[in-house]
Order: structure tokens, then C-alpha cells, then sequence
């Protein structure tokens, strides 16, 4: 991972948002606008829990916030639901990239499952073409404004159905056409990636790279077939790799200042974990839907319990991600925010946290390289 070239942090008195940022982890289909959600469900004649944008809002958030992953998906019957025109995947989509780019976003990688988008008739190449033409109005009305971003699809396959060599061969097929990635999500308990396994062997033949959700709902096991079936070089959320973590205290000499007795801790990571750690393979974190979903309960129930800022300090590639914005009703920025209020990060972390992100990209490596230098220059600019 690149060191940061700030030399000092200065005091975190702007305003977040204007940081560049990285968003590696964020579902299309959990990131309408409620005013959207509520147009399009009258044009297709869905029924919704409310038609007020800010009540809808609320039935989301509070919905989500129930601590179980299966009912926090379930919010997700009304966002699919109106996606399944060209004109409403292609609106949703050019939305997403302006919301992205107004939290300060400058490359984001948007991951939605086509096969969930086909109720109406369109078919599986229709529907990825419908979003990478609102993806593209959305990149050219940030940058009428003066402004740049930079997206792509990771095209995902749900991991409850039977076509993930379908989907990976829809992947492959746009991989010139916005498709940059492929992932498997949905309920990750009882379906480990080896479902996927002659899939996953098709996508490695055809040099086109995957992250893979584990470690959320279900543990070492699903985090152990992504990178062996799955051969994952990211892992979305992988939050339990901390469950490969042990950490033994023991009393240090007694301080003669004030006659306390500090602890020391001696930290031992599993097979798994070090493998995690030691080559680098990211970790797709996204702060508050870990808590909504209860992913990280083995560790405690406040976000100050998240061992995200363990993982960090231990060296683990960790990313920082919203999941689904409309659910968790956070930004980007306000997950910097909350890692600033709770773990004392200053604007080296949140640069080294964004670095990591930019370098876990699915982009050529030039490219990879300029947003790099941007992000990096853009800090430097802040000293």
C-alpha cells in the first residue's frame, strides 16, 4: 500500500466532503433517491409503505435497522421493483453517479445484479446497456459542472440462483462496455461461493477480476471458499477475518508514576487471516451496515466494538464503504465522519484508507496510478 505523502495532519476543521474519495462497495439497487423510488412506483403501479419522500426515507432506515441481514435485504423488494425499465434502471443509474460525485466520490465501482432487473421483459444485456447509458449521463452532467468522476459495473450474480456462469459470461461479454468486475452477493449464509466455483474458474481464464461478499453473515469458512473458489482479490465487507484474530493480555510492569497497571496485548492472526493480511487482499468494510446487519455482534454492539480499526492497525487493506446508502442513510463522507468521532482518525488515516481503496481498484493500472497522484496531491493541497 502507498504511504501517504502528507507530513502532518492538520486539524479536521473543513468540511469532509470536499476529500476525494474512493467507493469500492455500493449497491445501485440501495442508493435511490426516495422522491425517485416514489415516481417510478406510481408509473409502474408498485405500492409502497409510504409516498412521502422523507417518511419513505424513514421506513428504510428503520427497516434496515433491525441487527439481521435477511430482513435489511428485504428493503430491497421496492428498489428492485422499480428498476425494471430501460427508462428507470438508466434514471436510477445517472442519479447514483451525481449523488456519488455531490459526497466528493471521484471513482466509484457500482454493483447491482442483473438478473434481478428482468420482470418486464428486457434481457440480460438490455438491462446492463440501460444502466451504463444512465452511468454515462451521470459521469457528463458531473462533468458539465465542472467537476470529474470516474464508475463501473460490477456485475453480480445473486448467490441464491443457479446463473452464475450466465452472468459471467454477461460480464465478460461487456467487460468493453462498463462491466469492470464481477461479485456474488445476497444471502451469504448456507451459499458459499464453491456454488460458483466453475464460474469463478471461467472469469480467471478470461482474466477478468472478482471480490466476492464473505465474512458479513457468514464466517472463515465463506471468507476461505471466496479466495479459494472464488479466487477473490477483494472481499466485500470480510469484517469476521477479525474472528481469525486472537488477542491474549497480560499485565505490564507496574507504572511508578501513578501506580496503574497497564495491559499488553499479544495478537496471533489464523492461517486465514494472515493470508488476508500478508498479500494485501482488500477489505470492503462498510461501517454502519455491519452494525445494521449485525455482522460484527461476535464483537460487541456499539461501533466503537467494530474491529475495523483493529484490522487497520494490524495492516490489513482496509477500504471504507457505504453498502447501501439509502438503507444505512449514510454517505461516504459521514463514514469518515464517524471513524474521525470514534476512533480519533485524523486526515492520515483517511488518507491511507482512501489510498488502499484506489490501489484495491479494478482499473488498468495507469489509471490506477493518476487517481493515485490525484488523491495525493488533492491532500497535499489541504496542509
Amino acid at each position: 500500500m502507498t504511504e501517504p505523502i502528507v507530513d502532518a495532519a492538520p486539524a479536521l476543521d473543513f468540511d469532509l466532503k470536499r476529500l476525494p474519495k474512493v467507493s469500492l462497495h455500493d449497491h445501485l439497487d440501495g442508493g435511490l433517491r426516495p422522491a425517485t423510488i416514489i415516481e417510478l412506483a406510481d408509473a409502474v403501479g408498485h405500492v409502497l409503505p409510504s409516498t412521502d419522500p422523507v417518511a419513505l426515507g424513514q421506513w428504510f432506515r428503520e427497516s434496515a435497522d433491525s441487527g439481521s441481514l435477511v430482513r435489511y435485504l428485504e428493503t430491497f423488494d421496492h428498489t428492485v421493483a422499480v428498476m425494471q425499465t430501460k427508462e428507470g434502471l438508466a434514471r436510477v443509474a445517472r442519479e447514483f453517479v451525481e449523488d456519488l460525485a455531490d459526497d466528493g466520490v471521484v471513482y466509484g465501482e457500482i454493483r447491482w445484479a442483473p438478473e434481478q432487473h428482468l420482470q418486464k421483459g428486457l434481457t440480460l444485456d438490455e438491462v446492463v446497456e440501460a444502466v451504463q447509458e444512465g452511468l454515462d449521463a451521470g459521469v457528463a452532467v458531473v462533468e458539465e459542472s465542472g467537476r470529474q468522476i470516474r464508475v463501473g459495473q460490477l456485475i453480480t450474480a445473486m448467490r441464491h440462483a443457479d446463473r452464475g456462469q450466465e452472468i459471467a459470461e454477461l460480464a465478460v461479454r461487456h467487460r468493453y462496455n462498463g462491466a469492470i468486475g464481477f461479485d456474488i452477493a445476497g444471502a451469504e449464509d448456507g451459499f458459499l461461493p464453491s456454488r460458483f466455483k466453475d464460474a469463478f474458474t471461467y472469469l480467471a481464464e478470461h482474466n477478468f477480476p472478482a471480490t466476492v461478499h464473505a465474512g458479513e453473515a457468514a464466517g472463515l469458512e465463506s471468507i476461505q471458499s471466496a479466495l479459494v473458489d472464488g479466487r477473490a482479490l477483494r472481499l466485500g465487507h470480510g469484517v469476521r477475518i477479525a474472528e481469525d484474530i486472537s488477542v491474549e493480555f497480560e499485565d505490564a510492569d507496574q507504572d511508578s508514576d501513578d501506580d496503574a497497571e497497564d495491559t499488553v496485548g499479544m495478537v496471533t492472526l489464523g492461517e486465514v487471516a494472515g493470508w488476508v493480511r500478508d498479500r494485501g487482499i482488500a477489505l470492503e468494510i462498510c461501517p454502519s451496515s455491519n452494525l445494521q446487519t449485525g455482522a460484527i455482534a461476535n464483537f460487541g454492539e456499539g461501533i466503537e466494538n467494530h474491529p475495523l480499526d483493529m484490522l487497520y492497525q494490524l495492516g490489513f487493506n482496509v477500504t471504507i464503504n457505504t453498502d447501501n446508502r439509502l438503507m444505512s442513510g449514510v454517505t461516504l463522507t459521514e463514514e469518515f465522519e464517524l471513524l474521525v468521532e470514534t476512533f480519533d482518525y485524523d486526515l492520515d488515516d483517511l488518507l491511507e484508507l482512501t489510498l488502499n481503496a484506489a490501489e484495491s481498484s479494478f482499473l488498468p493500472l495507469d489509471e490506477k496510478e493518476a487517481l493515485v497522484e490525484y488523491i495525493n496531491d488533492t491532500y497535499a493541497n489541504l496542509a
